[in-house]
């Protein structure tokens, strides 16, 4: 007997996830200064935290995929909230190194699940419009990730920054509670799943392409997420807030898009909505890279967000079209190869802006948009051909 399940439940209790995933990748950022004050932190031991992080993700990651086609979305989804919210308390209340480390660890991985399982599971309830209803997940993305610093801000004159962490894990654990009790769809694979059917899935070319396309991708957001503060420090001369509020421009520009892709855009063909895309693109980085002064980059990295807010939904969507049967390990494969791109090329966008200067930020992201084109290219020819 099939178990049965409702979109719109299973739909929104993969929003909090989502939202969930937004809090965990910006916090670490948006409360080291005080993390720094409180454990008297390096600039060592804090660039180790925000290489921790990543490693949580990647692990979370790798492992979703496989638990959820083998064993189904309830408890892998409720197993990596309660990590976040070990990893929250973790973050609020410990005063040991060691423990810090492990709490951003636990953020990591159960944030990494939860981006990929819930990801795999609204593209399993899509009977149509895979990208789009994944665009409306992405959504809660940019609230969680809008959301924390503006919190914090909001808080931070009558609540210790930590007592304000604790309270957003509580979160975390009434997303436990509320996964536990809401019906998922069954297991694909339980029988198991073979190493033929792995094997055959890495040898497919264009889920090759697709995880290619996801590595620059990825680290294509990363570098903005990374080094606009920066840039717009250095090479724009503007003061740190408005730096900030530039970085939030961009984060809001994709969440406004993702919004659209889910609503207006919907019936858009992939191959058309991801072509315009990458004019919006270009136009953003010309406006962004010839900016003299704070608004009108802020308005570059704006569009840029809108621009960049199709790529992971379109090649998901085209991932769990492909996979229907086996989405959680194919979205584990592209995601993971996704985030060692993020790694790779932040790690070289460092060395180079120590050694030739920061403005070359518009010079890595003019490339990544190169080879985005490209890949896309190669990808919707050989879907075109397959058909």
């Amino acid at each position: 007997m099939g178990v049965t399940f409702n979109r719109r439940t299973v739909f929104w209790s993969a929003a909090l996830g989502m939202l969930l995933f937004g809090i965990g990748l910006i916090i670490l950022g948006a409360v080291l200064p005080d993390l720094r004050l409180k454990h008297s932190l390096s600039d060592v031991e804090a660039g180790t935290l925000f290489s921790i992080l990543p490693f949580g993700i990647i692990a979370g990651s790798l492992l979703f995929g496989p638990v959820c086609d083998r064993y189904g979305y309830k408890v892998l989804l409720a197993v990596s909230a309660a990590l976040m919210f070990a990893g929250f308390e973790g973050l609020a209340f410990t005063h040991q190194a060691w423990i810090l480390s492990v709490a951003v660890f636990l953020i990591g991985i159960g944030g990494g699940a939860l981006n990929g399982a819930t990801n795999a599971v609204v593209a399993d309830i899509s009977v149509t419009g895979k990208g789009a209803d994944l665009s409306l997940l992405g959504v809660f993305f940019g609230i969680g990730a809008l959301g924390m610093p503006l919190l914090l801000g909001a808080l931070r004159k009558s609540f210790e920054f930590d007592s304000i962490v604790s309270a957003t894990g509580f979160i975390a654990l009434a997303a436990v509670i509320i996964f536990l009790f809401v019906s998922f769809p069954p297991a694909k694979m339980e029988e198991g799943i073979s190493m033929k059917q792995i094997g055959a899935l890495m040898k497919d070319i264009t889920i090759l392409l697709i995880a290619l396309f996801l590595f620059f991708q990825s680290a294509f957001e990363g570098l903005i997420n990374n080094w606009t503060t920066t840039y717009l420090i250095e090479a724009v001369q503007a003061p740190q807030n408005a730096a900030l509020m530039g970085l939030s421009m961009y984060v809001a520009g994709m969440t406004v898009m993702r919004l659209l892709i889910g609503s207006v855009f919907r019936k858009v063909q992939s191959r058309n909505l991801l072509y315009s895309s990458f004019a919006l693109t270009l136009v953003a980085l010309l406006l962004f890279r010839s900016a003299g002064s704070i608004i009108p980059a802020a308005g570059g990295l704006f569009l840029l967000g809108a621009g960049l807010a199709a790529g992971f939904p379109t090649m998901l969507g085209l991932t769990g079209n492909r996979y229907p049967h086996l989405s959680g390990t194919a979205f584990s494969f592209v995601l993971v190869l996704g985030l060692l791109g993020n790694m790779i090329i932040n790690y070289a966008m460092g060395q180079t802006a120590e050694h030739y200067g920061i403005r070359h930020l518009t010079t890595f992201t003019l490339a990544e948009l190169f080879f985005l084109v490209i890949i896309a290219a190669i990808i919707f020819r050989r879907l075109k051909h397959n058909k």
